[in-house]
C-alpha cells in the first residue's frame, strides 16, 4: 500500500485579476521506504506540492481540488491544530535554508527536545538522550557538547544535519526534503545525500526529494516525477527517466547536463521559458518550446499515459499507441 497518495491535486491563488492555478491535477504516490525525486525548472510547482503536503501553503494559496492521503487518511482538509499534530510526528520537513527552520535564540538541543517531548511520550531527560543520539546519527561530532550550542555556532553543512535530526526527531513516516543540498558545497552535498539514503534504509521512512539537480536525483532516488507548469510531465523509475526520457521536456532537461565524454563549446538549452501562471498556453503547456509538437499539442491537454517503462503526458505516445494498434489490425 502507498504511504502517501496525491490524487488530482489543485492549488489556486485568488487575486484581484482572477484565480491563478499553480498546481493543476497533480497525481502520484510514494511507497514506504521509497525516495521519490521531484524535479523541474523554477516555477514548475515542486516546492508548492511539498508545501501542500505538509500543510504550509502561504495564504491566499489554497487546496482547491483533489486529495492528499497519508496511509489512506485524508489530510488536506484537516483543521490547523490537527495538521500540526501530523506535521513533525508523521511528516518531517527539511528546507533549503537551515536557518529558516532553526530559531537563532534557542540552542539546537532545546529545539530538538521540545519537538521530541511534543510528539513522543518521553521525559525531558530521555528526550535529551534521544536528541544527542540523533545529532550523532546525523554525523555531528561531539554531540554531547554541541547539543547546547546555538545555530550560529554551526557551519552550513552542520546546520543542515541539525535540521535533518529535527525532521527525524519524532520518527516520521514521510520526509519532505525541499532542495536540502542547494546551499551547500559539493562535498557536503554528497554527505547529506548519503545520510538521507541511510536514514531511508534504516528507518523505513519515505522521502519526497524536491530538487532541480538531476545529479542528486540520479544518485539518490528510486523514482522521479518531472514537473512542468504545475503538472507532472513524466514519472517513472529514475534510470528509465534519465536514460530513456519519454517526454520532450525531460529529454531537454537531460540534454542540458554536461557530458564529459563529448567535446563541445556550448551546453544544450531548452529555448524559451516556463509560462507565467496567467499565461499558460492552450493544450500542452510545453508546446511553445517543444521541438516535436504536433497539431493536437496546441489544442488538447494530455494526461499521463503509458510510455514504455514510464508514464508521460505527451500526445506522441498516444500517436505511437494508435499506430501500433493500426499496424496490428
Amino acid at each position: 500500500m502507498s504511504l502517501l497518495q496525491i490524487k488530482n491535486l489543485v492549488v489556486e491563488f485568488p487575486t484581484r485579476r482572477g484565480t491563478l492555478r499553480a498546481l493543476d491535477d497533480v497525481s502520484f504516490d510514494i511507497a514506504p521506504g521509497e525516495i521519490l525525486g521531484v524535479v523541474g525548472e523554477s516555477g514548475a510547482g515542486k516546492s508548492l506540492t511539498g508545501a501542500a503536503i505538509i500543510g504550509l501553503l502561504e495564504p491566499p494559496g489554497r487546496v482547491a481540488g483533489g486529495q492528499i492521503l497519508l496511509e489512506g487518511r485524508r489530510i488536506d482538509d484537516l483543521p490547523p491544530n490537527e495538521m500540526r499534530k501530523i506535521r513533525g510526528r508523521r511528516i518531517g520537513a527539511i528546507f533549503q535554508d537551515p536557518l529558516t527552520s532553526l530559531n537563532p535564540l534557542y540552542s539546537v538541543g532545546r529545539q530538538l527536545i521540545e519537538t521530541i517531548t511534543t510528539h513522543l511520550p518521553l521525559s525531558r531527560a530521555e528526550a535529551r538522550q534521544r536528541a544527542i543520539q540523533l545529532l550523532s546519527d546525523t554525523g555531528i561530532p561531539a554531540a554531547e557538547q554541541r547539543i547546547d550550542h546555538y545555530p550560529h555556532q554551526f557551519s552550513g553543512g552542520m546546520r543542515q544535519r541539525v535540521v535533518i535530526a529535527l525532521a527525524l526527531a519524532a520518527e516520521p513516516q514521510l520526509i519532505v526534503a525541499d532542495e536540502p543540498t542547494t546551499a551547500l558545497d559539493v562535498s557536503i552535498q554528497a554527505q547529506i545525500i548519503s545520510l538521507l539514503k541511510t536514514i531511508c534504509k534504516q528507518r523505513g521512512a519515505a522521502v519526497m526529494l524536491i530538487t532541480h539537480d538531476m545529479g542528486v536525483i540520479a544518485e539518490t532516488c528510486d523514482r522521479v516525477a518531472v514537473m512542468y507548469a504545475g503538472r507532472v510531465a513524466e514519472i517513472g523509475p529514475v534510470d528509465q527517466v534519465i536514460n530513456h526520457p519519454a517526454h520532450p521536456y525531460t529529454a531537454g532537461l537531460m540534454a542540458c547536463i554536461p557530458d564529459m565524454s563529448v567535446d563541445r563549446e556550448r551546453l544544450n538549452q531548452i529555448d524559451g521559458a516556463m509560462p507565467r501562471l496567467n499565461a499558460i498556453p492552450r493544450g500542452c503547456a510545453f508546446n511553445p518550446r517543444c521541438p516535436r509538437k504536433i497539431d493536437r499539442c496546441t489544442v488538447d491537454r494530455p494526461d499521463l499515459m503509458d510510455a514504455g517503462a514510464t508514464r508521460a503526458a505527451c500526445w506522441l505516445h498516444a500517436e505511437a499507441a494508435q499506430s501500433l494498434v493500426g499496424g496490428a489490425a
